[in-house]
């Protein structure tokens, strides 16, 4: 049954995209008749392209790279552009103690599909946003039984990203880096174009490793929701213990109950995924 789900699933966002890709070349050919028609997202977006390696160290050996866009997005500048599942601008600086612009770098939606497996926030002080000695102050990740660590450098015309995993079972079993080089936007005359299909590639990427490392006889981890029904408050526990909560932050206190007291709000949100990640 699960099968019969996964292929509807994929006619369906195929049949989607396929149509939107249509609709999309039209556009593109409506613009170029009519060079006042927008070509972007919006102000304060700026290009990246470069590459995303993995490496798997254990149980098996697995490596792979791909290449990759993504949009650096003045969350300040262009307050429309984030989804439901991205911070505001004022979220990720209450998160981060800050009181300048914040930047998201994430791969953009595409022809009716999203597939991003990393969003980075920036978050700066007050003129503070262009200075050599600028830091990310904080990276925020979900903890699924490991210890993440996270280096990046400041956006400007190169930007890094380096994330390694400590496993209570297999060590330092992942590593995974995002390097990427700014897009001068004279080069790119329409930024949906731009990123045509990339979350796509991206899907396609996960899948085949995923069945290569099946076929390495890894074992397939499912969803701690199916073997601990009390996953969620355990996470809770852990960012409080990370000292990470803030309590203006989202305005629930269902989930943070620390010593006896509700503890309010925390810097991460329940959502539940689409088939298939559900």
């Amino acid at each position: 049954m699960e099968l019969v789900y996964l292929l509807g699933s994929i006619i369906s966002n195929t049949a989607t995209s396929i149509l939107l890709s249509l609709l999309l070349l039209l556009r593109v050919l409506l613009r170029r008749l009519f060079s006042s028609l927008s070509s972007d997202y919006g102000d304060g977006i700026t290009l990246y392209e470069g590459v995303v390696w993995h490496e798997r160290r254990r149980p098996v050996h697995h490596s792979f790279e791909y290449k990759v866009r993504y949009a650096l997005i003045d969350l300040d500048r262009s307050p429309q552009f984030p989804s439901s599942n991205h911070l505001s601008a004022h979220q990720a600086r209450t998160v981060a103690a800050t009181t300048g612009p914040v930047f998201l770098l994430t791969i953009p939606p595409s022809v009716g599909y999203e597939q991003n497996p990393l969003s980075v926030y920036y978050c700066y002080d007050d003129n503070d946003q262009d200075s050599s000695n600028g830091s990310l102050r904080k990276c925020i990740s979900e903890d699924m039984q490991g210890t993440w660590k996270m280096k990046a450098t400041a956006p400007g015309n190169e930007l890094s990203v380096v994330i390694s995993v400590e496993h209570p079972n297999f060590g330092n079993f992942f590593c995974a880096t995002l390097r990427a080089q700014r897009v001068p936007s004279m080069k790119v005359p329409d930024h949906k174009l731009f990123f045509w299909l990339m979350p796509h590639k991206v899907a396609v990427w996960i899948y085949w490793h995923a069945l290569k490392l099946w076929w390495k006889n890894v074992t397939f981890i499912q969803h701690p929701r199916y073997s601990n029904p009390t996953y969620r408050e355990e996470a809770v526990s852990l960012d409080m213990n990370l000292n990470c909560c803030k309590p203006e932050l989202f305005g629930t206190t269902s989930l943070c109950p620390i010593n006896g007291k509700i503890v309010t709000p925390h810097e991460f949100r329940w959502t539940d995924a689409k088939w298939p990640w559900s």
